[in-house]
């Protein structure tokens, strides 16, 4: 397809795409929702930055309004008709974001429960009827449980970020969810890869669907420009005061492979009198949270993280990207560059590259098979 406007979509639906400017499907988009439509299972091999919500909320939204529309309204209150599965809070609220325009008009329901929130927060936001659920596996499963939600009338169920989730140690909780809603469902997952356990679930949940490949394994987009600075006799400080001094457009993500080697780097920042925040596994969850918002908000220019936040986090504006400490795996450095040039912007990657990095990068371009620098 090369509009939205080719896909048989609800009036509704092309007119919130239309309202927001979205014209031409990504390539996730054309292969997974024509599918989505025609109540296909499907497993989708994408990336964040790609358009893959997009590409299970439209078909969602389209099916449940035709159910309603036939005169199948949701009557039971805590039983949803999609669910959507995600590893943590942030990627939830993010899947909830790009579901909220097209309900203005489809004036369909959609409430999330999330790890990381209060048990009294997830209980007021199953109450009453709705139609869609985004959900953390671990709330979910404690809400089943005690009665809160109740999966029999699930059509739709999607497993988004399937690696994260199952790497967070959710296949238990993942199994138990899909074992309470019926057998006859449609299902899709998306996942960056597909790791053993990935394909566990797989082998058990979508035997026979087809695979959809969203875009190829470590592609770096060409709006990525890569520039490599040499770390001499071990000092990166030189190389921070000149990273500070370049200004450019948009945020700028600065990584480092430890949460010791983050809050050092974080000491850096304030003896310069530089603001900045912190984002890593083992801090205060609602601080996190805070530090996220304001770099999403443009409060603080430079959010320093490991790669907890090369995964899933969607910023819009993120124009820059430091490799403070260079990792040591392929799949984690094209994950972190992966947070800019995003949706056709341009981007930059600054490596701050030492003689034990030089694997790494002759890894990196033989992958994409072009130097990375420049």
């Amino acid at each position: 397809m090369s509009s939205f406007q080719d896909f048989n979509l609800i009036p509704t639906l092309l007119t919130s795409l239309q309202e927001m400017g979205l014209k031409d499907p990504t390539v996730i988009q054309n292969l997974a929702i024509p599918r989505l439509l025609e109540g296909q299972s499907l497993v989708g091999v994408a990336e964040t930055g790609t358009g893959k919500t997009l590409s299970y909320v439209l078909p969602i939204l389209h099916q449940l309004k035709n159910l309603e529309l036939s005169g199948n309204q949701v009557t039971r209150a805590g039983h949803p008709r999609a669910l959507i599965l995600v590893p943590t809070r942030e990627l939830g609220e993010q899947v909830t974001k790009v579901f909220k325009p097209f309900t203005h008009l489809t004036r369909l329901r959609v409430r999330g429960i999330m790890g990381g929130t209060s048990m009294q927060v997830s209980k007021k936001n199953t109450l009453g009827q709705f139609e869609v659920l985004v959900a953390t596996p671990g709330r979910l499963v404690k809400l089943i449980e005690k009665r809160h939600v109740d999966l029999s009338d699930v059509r739709i169920l999607v497993l988004d970020e399937a690696d994260q989730m199952l790497d967070k140690g959710f296949f238990q909780d993942a199994k138990f969810i899909i074992s309470c809603c019926p057998k006859e469902k449609q299902m899709a997952l998306f996942s960056a890869t597909i790791s053993q356990t990935v394909q566990q679930l797989i082998d058990s949940n979508f035997s026979g669907v087809e695979i959809l490949h969203g875009q190829k394994s470590h592609k770096l987009v060409p709006q990525l420009t890569t520039q490599n600075w040499d770390v001499i006799d071990g000092k990166r400080r030189p190389l921070l005061e000149k990273l500070i001094k370049n200004k450019t457009e948009g945020l700028t993500l600065v990584f480092a492979n430890t949460r010791e080697q983050c809050d050092k780097l974080v000491q850096e920042f304030t003896n310069m009198k530089v603001s900045c925040a912190v984002y890593r596994g083992e801090m205060d969850k609602q601080q996190r949270r805070s530090n996220l918002k304001a770099f999403r908000d443009g409060k603080i220019q430079f959010l320093i993280s490991t790669d907890l936040g090369s995964r899933g986090l969607d910023i819009q504006n993120v124009g820059r990207v430091v490799n403070y400490h260079m990792p040591q795996q392929l799949d984690s450095y094209v994950h972190r560059v992966g947070r800019t040039a995003r949706a056709g912007r341009k981007g930059l990657v600054v490596n701050f590259i030492t003689e034990r990095d030089q694997r790494i990068l002759s890894q990196i371009e033989r992958v994409v098979n072009r130097p990375v620098n420049g």
